[in-house]
This record gives structure tokens, sequence and C-alpha cells, in this order.
């Protein structure tokens, strides 16, 4: 029988199996509860606002979402978002789903940590972004009930969530510092790593090559 919590169905297909399995060895606890978390909150989120998304889609987009964050499949040239989302295309794409729905899950993670753009986009790019805001900074929280939320918590519990993902996001962005430039994970990076030094918008456009 499929798992149902707070009323979500949690997909149960082969490829949404596959999935679950690639983040639980891949991810500590940590994210694997935040992953399935977002999942469950961006479909709440979805329900609320009556849109119509495919809960497979969105599923592959929360559980891929931090990938980038894992020993696995992270990379020091590019900003994490891209590493999962990466990871997620090539997934999909091994499991026969190609062209836009493949692109779709792909800029729902690509897209994650950029503020509002994600939210006028196709459902299951909104979701992924609505899911982790209500997990990560409380936006939305009260727009889903106390016992959706409970469910959702008990199911997969939060415990020290906040300093524990503060953590993770320094642990995954920290050797790559120059992808933060512009986003929110140099946030991150200047309360906890020493030395960091952020990127400046204006300091780039007045030191490019132009002459004038």
């Amino acid at each position: 029988m499929s798992e149902t919590i707070a009323g979500v169905r949690i997909p149960d297909s082969a490829l949404a199996k596959e999935a679950t399995e690639l983040v639980r060895e891949a991810a500590p606890p940590l994210l694997f509860d935040h992953s399935r978390r977002v999942f469950l909150f961006g479909a709440l989120r979805g329900a609320e606002q009556g849109l119509d998304f495919d809960p497979e889609l969105l599923y592959v987009g929360a559980m891929f979402h931090d990938l980038g964050l894992t020993g696995s499949f992270a990379r020091t040239d590019r900003r994490f978002e891209i590493d999962g989302a990466e990871e997620a295309r090539r997934f999909l794409h091994a499991h026969g789903i190609t062209g836009e729905p493949a692109d779709r899950v792909w800029t729902a993670i690509a897209l994650h940590t950029t503020p509002e753009v994600p939210l006028h986009m196709a459902p299951e790019i909104a979701l992924v972004t609505r899911g982790v805001e209500l997990d990560v900074l409380g936006i939305g929280y009260h727009a889903v009930s106390e016992e959706q939320r409970a469910a959702v918590t008990a199911a997969h519990p939060r415990p020290d969530f906040k300093n524990r993902i503060l953590a993770a996001f320094t642990a995954g962005t920290r050797d790559r510092p120059a992808t933060t430039f512009g986003n929110v994970k140099a946030d991150v990076l200047a309360h906890f790593v020493p030395g960091f030094e952020r990127g400046d918008f204006v300091e780039v456009i007045l030191g490019s090559d132009w002459s004038e």
C-alpha cells in the first residue's frame, strides 16, 4: 500500500522508489528527512492553491534538490543547486522521462534558492521552492494547518534543524565560495566561515575590462 502523510500520498512508482533509495543512500538523515518534508509541504501548498501538478516530478525535484550538498554528488566548480539539477535530469532520462518534463525538474532544483522567480513558473518549479521556503525559512508556515505540520514532522522529524541545516549549507559551499556570489548562500558563509569575503556586484561592474 502507498504511504500517506498529512493527506499527501507519497508516489510509489518504481521511479519514485528508486529516487527514494538513491537519496537515502547518498544523503544523511538530516537531508533525507528535509527533502521528504519539502515534497510534503510543497504538495500541501499546491493543494491549498488549487494547482495542478505532477506528484512524481515534484517528488524527484524535492528529493534531489540538496544532492549537491552530499559527498557523492558535490562539485566545487559550480553552484550546489546545479549538482542536484544535473543528477535529477540524468536520473529522469535514464527512466525515459526526457524533454520539457525533465527540464522542468532541472529548473525547479536549479532555482530553489532564487527568491520569487520560481513562484511565477510551472507548478512543480514553484512548489519545490514553496516546500523549501516553508521548511527552512518558515515562509507559508500558517498556510498549512497545525495538524498537517504535526503529521509531517512526526513522519520526518526536525531535531535542532535550524542549526544542523546551516551547518550542512556551510559544509556544502565552503569549498566553492565563488559560487555563492549573488545568492543566499553567501549569507551562510559570511556567518560561519572566517575570512570569507562576499562578492560585490558594484565592484565587479567598476572593475570590469571596459575602459569607460
